[in-house]
């Protein structure tokens, strides 16, 4: 009866404090009105009536009944709450990712790709209120996804995502270029491109200086990750005859001078992620970076839980005065 309760005046049940005194006063009372006979013999008298000794239930139930009327004064209630939230600073962002044959590079495990997919998809899980789209490159691009709000939609052409959809190569000014066209005449308050790459440009005919000053010209911000161990990574190196790869040990080489200059002169950030965990640690330094503005409205509603409580101790005391004015008659 209590379950997910509230009390809007628990000031109330310091009156309980005054039940233990009404029953030492009960009792004290019953000794001092109840008359003593000293006889000889009660052979003559009949001792098997209850009657006697249930008339402690009449006052029994008018402790109940003013238990119950203590918890109504304390006015338990329940709380509905209810939350609208509005958007009120929106972002729409841009995933470029890099799908040339070097991100099947197993430093990052099982490899760059695989391991890119499922910190990417994390990443747009934790921006509900945002519209994402994606873009892929290698020695082109292309719109995988436009914005869109429907995260639905964007996991699931993240998992499609794979190497050989395009010419290999790295056309990181194609990449940004294409990110910025699907962002140009966005009308949010605020547009990012995530650009992702393992090596340097090498593709593509939109210089990736170009490709920046265009996203300045938009207001768009860009942050750049380069992505690969320090050192030496089991990269393809060569197909074989059955049309798998043919692995061996290459440079990591990542243009870190020009993902820098990309991210400086948008006002982004560049990142270097080495591994599993670095990459997952920046796509959460970005999601920090990157607030959307939530307004959120509670509304609360309040159910009065009294009434049963007031019921209750009506039927007590009724109960009490019947008993009291029939069964219990002779003994009052």
């Amino acid at each position: 009866m209590l379950e997910n309760i509230e009390f809007a005046n628990p000031q109330f049940f310091w009156l309980f404090s005054l039940l233990p005194v009404a029953v030492l006063w009960y009792f004290f009372k019953r000794r001092k009105e109840t008359a003593s006979l000293k006889i000889a013999s009660i052979k003559g008298f009949s001792t098997d009536s209850l009657l006697p000794k249930l008339k402690p239930l009449l006052f029994i139930l008018r402790l109940l009944a003013l238990a119950a009327i203590i918890v109504a004064l304390a006015r338990p209630q329940t709380e509905d709450i209810s939350t609208k939230t509005k958007t009120t600073k929106g972002i729409d962002i841009v995933m470029a990712i890099d799908v040339s044959s070097s991100m099947l590079a197993r430093d990052l495990k099982p490899n760059r790709l695989a391991s890119l997919k499922k910190v990417a998809a994390d990443f747009i899980k934790k921006r509900p209120n945002d519209r994402i789209g994606l873009v892929v490159y290698a020695g082109e691009s292309y719109t995988k996804t436009p914005i869109t709000s429907d995260k639905g939609i964007v996991l699931n052409a993240l998992k499609e995502i794979t190497y050989g959809s395009l010419e290999d190569g790295t056309a990181i000014g194609m990449g940004l270029a294409t990110s910025v066209n699907r962002l140009k005449e966005s009308k949010a308050l605020s547009k990012v491109i995530i650009l992702l790459t393992d090596g340097i440009n090498n593709s593509g005919f939109i210089e990736p200086q170009t490709a920046a000053e265009l996203a300045v010209e938009y207001d768009i911000k860009t942050y750049t990750i380069g992505l690969g161990t320090n050192g030496n990574a089991l990269s393809p190196i060569a197909i074989n005859s059955d049309g798998s790869f043919r692995y061996g040990m290459k440079p990591v080489e990542i243009d870190e001078g020009l993902l820098e200059q990309i991210a400086k002169t948008t006002g982004g950030a560049y990142f270097r992620a080495t591994n599993n965990e670095s990459l997952a640690s920046i796509y959460d330094e970005i999601n920090k970076l990157e607030k959307t503005e939530i307004e959120e409205f509670k509304y609360t509603r309040f159910e009065e839980r009294y009434r049963p409580w007031i019921f209750l101790a009506g039927i007590l005391l009724l109960v009490e005065w019947l008993l009291r004015n029939t069964l219990f008659r002779s003994f009052i």
